[in-house]
């Protein structure tokens, strides 16, 4: 009988896992290494480990609390929980195993769903991005665009403006802006393009041009690019949980969603920016939910 199962490796697991290892806990981590971050080359915004690699955070964090015999990992991919009584889950891993849990913790992260623009894989993750505060400094003023599909677009292009005023905003055929919006952008120097974008041109992950279906290009040595986000599987919705209107799951301060016994923290709450050190954070929080609710339980 475990404690806790997590399911999710990414940074809210990690240190959820180490949270509850050192509590004394008996916990199994199920990380099956889909990580959304797996493309980035580098990881910013975390104190004492900037500009780290997602493979070398992981490693790290594995070292931590691998000190902490109560902790097991499991590389393999749940497929279904299911909720037995009030205070007991059953996991089942795509191999057929089972285990039974008093807990169950989601840090199962979110997919990105990338603008419809043939090559962009190429880019993303190298020259292309997501967020401006993870990769904006390495940016900073030099020619950007922006590829954006989705009504996020406009405020996207005003943050990236902090980090370059040279700034092109593609729609990729859509009609995405309101007029005030339009202007307030274009009063600002930023260009518009609304035609659709053939496909984009560079080498070694590095952008040097988007070309446009109307035999036009630009210049560009790289961006960012608006994603539309949901959840990893459909682990959280089989079992009840309340989702918000971005898909992500409804939590408390402390990770508890709708469902007695069971937890979510990081990406998958879609509760603020996706950075290392916030989903860590709400790791921890979860964490100590997770601890508190086992003891009053005992106590009771």
């Amino acid at each position: 009988m475990l404690d806790c199962a997590i399911i999710g490796g990414g940074p809210a697991g990690l240190n959820a896992a180490l949270v509850l290892g050192r509590a004394k806990r008996k916990i199994i981590l199920f990380d099956n290494n889909q990580a959304r971050n797996k493309v980035t080359q580098e990881s910013h915004g975390f104190i004492t480990r900037d500009g780290v690699s997602p493979s070398e955070f992981r490693e790290l964090a594995h070292q931590d609390i691998s000190k902490y015999q109560s902790v097991k990992v499991e590389r393999v991919k749940v497929i279904e929980i299911k909720k037995e009584s009030s205070n007991l889950f059953t996991v089942t891993t795509e191999e057929g195993k089972m285990f039974t849990s008093k807990k169950v913790m989601l840090t199962t992260g979110l997919k990105e769903n990338l603008p419809s623009v043939k090559g962009i894989n190429d880019y993303y993750g190298k020259s292309l991005f997501s967020c401006p505060y993870c990769d904006g400094w390495e940016l900073r003023e030099q020619p950007l665009v922006l590829i954006g599909e989705n009504s996020n677009t406009t405020h996207l292009a005003k943050i990236i403006y902090q980090w370059s005023h040279d700034l092109v905003v593609c729609t990729n055929g859509k009609q995405i802006f309101e007029e005030d919006d339009e202007i307030l952008l274009k009063n600002k120097g930023l260009i518009i393009k609304k035609e659709r974008i053939e496909t984009l041109s560079g080498s070694n992950g590095k952008l040097e041009k988007v070309i446009f279906e109307d035999g036009t290009t630009i210049n560009r040595v790289g961006g960012f690019v608006t994603t539309d986000l949901q959840q990893q599987n459909n682990l959280a919705v089989s079992l009840g949980c309340e989702l918000n209107k971005s898909d992500g799951i409804i939590v408390d301060d402390f990770g508890r969603t709708n469902i007695e016994g069971v937890y979510a923290a990081g990406d998958t709450t879609f509760s603020g920016p996706s950075q290392l050190i916030i989903a860590a954070g709400q790791g921890v929080r979860a964490a100590a939910g997770i601890n508190h609710d086992l003891i009053m339980e005992e106590f009771n």
